[in-house]
């Protein structure tokens, strides 16, 4: 009896860009009915949705409502990575809210880093507990360049994101595209420490987890 060929297990999954949209008003709207939505000169409006042709729905701190989409078009500039950009100014605040109004954790930006790659080059703690936080966050993207955000914490020396990143699971035996681990780019002693004694952590684990498997299969 045939049986059906055994499906290829799915590729890992690819983190994709925010979808909500994020502009910085240019000018002051004033709300013409109930259902619109005021805000200032200054303010950053959340799209949260464009079902409409003409009117979106937007959010503006702790208010939504409906504005014009031709004045997102023509009066508002965009602000293309707002969590990448709230990760690497140490922007705890704008990071949170950029959260809270669904932009996405692991967008990409045009070097393929994710928020989490910003704040760990950066060593803003706040912010990498903000994000690794987050339910979804993938700890260990490779962007354009290979780079990990363990990658990035390690050569900047930040002891410390090295640490909270090991603690959520970074992986210390991913290497770059100039073939580096994370502990070939620290000069940090106390870094090269850590990334040392998580190797052996880590390789113990796959043993624990692959080792008797290997055993069977070399009977």
């Amino acid at each position: 009896m045939s049986t059906a060929p055994r499906p290829s297990r799915p590729p890992p999954p690819v983190p994709k860009p925010g979808h909500v949209k994020v502009v910085r008003a240019m000018y002051t709207y004033e709300a013409q009915h109930q259902d619109e939505l005021s805000f200032e000169e200054g303010d950053t409006l959340y799209i949260l949705e464009q079902k409409d042709k003409d009117w979106w729905k937007a959010k503006c701190g702790r208010n939504s409502g409906l504005i014009p989409s031709n004045y997102v078009e023509e009066n508002t500039e965009s602000i293309d990575y707002p969590l990448h950009d709230a990760a690497k100014r140490g922007n705890t605040d704008f990071l949170r809210e950029c959260l809270s109004n669904r932009v996405s954790v692991n967008g990409l930006d045009k070097a393929g880093s994710t928020p989490l790659h910003w704040a760990a080059h950066g060593g803003h703690m706040e912010c990498l507990e903000v994000l690794l936080a987050e339910p979804k966050v993938e700890i260990n993207v490779q962007n354009k360049l290979g780079d990990t955000p363990l990658h990035a914490a390690a050569w900047k020396n930040h002891a410390a994101a090295v640490k909270v990143l090991l603690d959520k699971g970074a992986r210390v035996d991913l290497r770059n595209k100039e073939d580096k681990l994370p502990v070939d780019l620290t000069k940090d002693p106390e870094v090269a420490s850590l990334l040392r004694q998580a190797a052996g952590v880590q390789a113990s684990r796959y043993k624990d987890d692959y080792g008797e498997e290997d055993a069977e299969d070399s009977d």
